[in-house]
């Protein structure tokens, strides 16, 4: 089996040692890849220092023709990438053809941000002590950004932090999930074939416990992290003087009220619940329904759920596929059966197969048990009968969590208040929490992180305004 090189200041490198990288559905190795000494990640960060102002200097046009070129080269290479996908996540082929349809919308979107991302300008003789003055306001990296990315979308997540970093001149220094290594190499390959300059990239699939070094480093100052919340607040508390964004986990909720289409409720939450084996922050783990219509919509949850193809993810037809471990499976099912020893119903699932979690349907779940209150990562969800529109949306802001929320209804006052009182990042009406478009605004409050993905918000996060003023003219 060939060994992938990493991508170490724009060109190919290999260290001094290989991991092997496989599947969790059949344990089948999928690829190897070479894993960086110390002496080279040093070499990119200095490379990545050493570039900042030339990168931050690169024409519009530059920067906007390396986006649209990996946009097309993903294009071309979609099936080899979709493959590589399911084998190193484990996620189904209909998901992972999915998320590499995302990267190419995502890479285009940046390309298409790049030639609008501009300056402002704002007369300032407003007042006649600035008469003549005229002020103009760009926007300029902050520098380098460490880009480290999480197992559940391997190319997509890096996408939304490399597309940005490019369009607004910043070196990128991406950190992958060791798990799922090889998408992010692939995509340092296609980098590699634009007119970027050396140094401008660097793809590093080191162990977790080197990334401490990469977060600490001086010359690295934006540091973007999507993950686990207790990882991601150490790296804030770690350097509280660096420019940290943090996109973090939740318990998302959808709320089912008496107006709702049942029906599409309940295929929406059926597959979004388990889509990706609920390994997404946005999945579907609270549903909240009213009273009246409960045993209705349950009625029609259940049997959607248990319709659902489970198995072998390189199956055409599979829609639910296994966790990206046995690890990460066993301590699903150890949450799930806590649950039920403490009095939840099973409704749907509960069991297990290697790494492999049966769609799971819990009812009257004890408010403290991990599957209510914490983030299952996995194929479950609870399901909770309220009184009315003001329980449910107490119970959805009950949780530390706040990143998206979803709400059936067909009632545009309920919408609005919605979007009023959830304390949540996104709304979405209509359809599930698990809605995400690229490039808007994405991202969460409370314990679900900071800052803002999406490509002209994370751009905004990478830079920092600039007010240059001109004095004497005539205006």
């Amino acid at each position: 089996m060939d060994v992938r090189t990493f991508w170490l200041a724009g060109r190919p490198a290999t260290g001094e040692t290989e991991l092997t990288v496989t599947n969790s559905h059949d344990g089948r190795q999928v690829g190897r890849y070479s894993v960086p000494t110390d002496a080279q990640v040093e070499e990119a960060i200095a490379a990545a220092h050493a570039v900042r102002k030339q990168a931050a200097a690169l024409p519009v046009h530059v920067r906007a023709e390396a986006l649209a070129h990996v946009s097309r080269r993903l294009a071309e290479r979609a099936d080899e990438i979709a493959q590589l996908i399911t084998g190193e996540n484990g996620k189904p082929l209909m998901w992972a053809r999915g998320e590499v349809s995302r990267a190419i919308s995502t890479f285009r979107f940046a390309a298409e941000e790049t030639r609008r991302y501009s300056g402002s300008v704002q007369r300032l003789d407003t007042e006649p002590a600035a008469t003549g003055r005229l002020a103009y306001v760009s926007r300029v990296p902050h520098g380098p950004v460490l880009a480290i990315t999480p197992f559940n979308f391997p190319l997509n997540l890096v996408a939304h932090k490399v597309a940005p970093a490019i369009a607004v001149g910043a070196p990128v220094i991406v950190k992958p999930a060791p798990a799922t290594p090889l998408s992010s190499l692939v995509l340092g390959e296609i980098l590699a074939e634009t007119d970027l300059p050396a140094g401008m990239f660097s793809v590093l699939p080191v162990e977790n416990s080197r990334a401490a070094a990469l977060v600490q480093d001086p010359r690295l100052p934006v540091v973007s992290f999507t993950g686990s919340g207790p990882v991601g607040y150490a790296i804030m508390d770690e350097v509280p003087r660096k420019h940290v964004t943090l996109e973090l986990g939740g318990n998302a909720a959808a709320v089912v009220l008496a107006d709702a289409d049942l029906d599409w409720a309940a295929s929406r939450i059926a597959l979004f619940s388990n889509y990706q084996a609920g390994q997404s922050c946005i999945a579907v783990q609270r549903v909240i329904v009213e009273e009246s219509v409960r045993e209705a919509f349950v009625a029609k949850l259940v049997p959607a759920v248990e319709a659902l193809v489970t198995g072998d993810p390189y199956d055409e037809k599979t829609q639910v596929g296994p966790l990206v471990s046995v690890a990460a499976a066993e301590r699903v099912e150890a949450w799930v059966r806590e649950a039920v020893e403490g009095g939840a119903k099973l409704l749907a699932g509960g069991t297990r197969d290697g790494a492999t979690i049966a769609p799971t349907v819990l009812t009257d779940v004890p408010d403290d048990a991990k599957v209510t209150c914490e983030e299952v990562f996995g194929p479950v969800m609870t399901i909770t009968s309220v009184s009315g529109v003001d329980e449910a949306f107490d119970l959805v802001n009950s949780s530390k969590y706040g990143l998206q929320a979803g709400v059936f209804t067909r009632s545009l006052d309920i919408a609005f208040r919605a979007n009023r009182e959830l304390e949540v990042g996104g709304v979405i009406v209509g359809d599930v929490p698990s809605y995400r478009a690229d490039q808007m605004p994405y991202g969460g409050v409370k314990e679900s992180g900071v800052g803002r993905e999406g490509l002209r918000s994370a751009m905004d996060d990478y830079t920092y305004e600039k007010t240059m003023v001109l004095t004497g003219l005539t205006l």
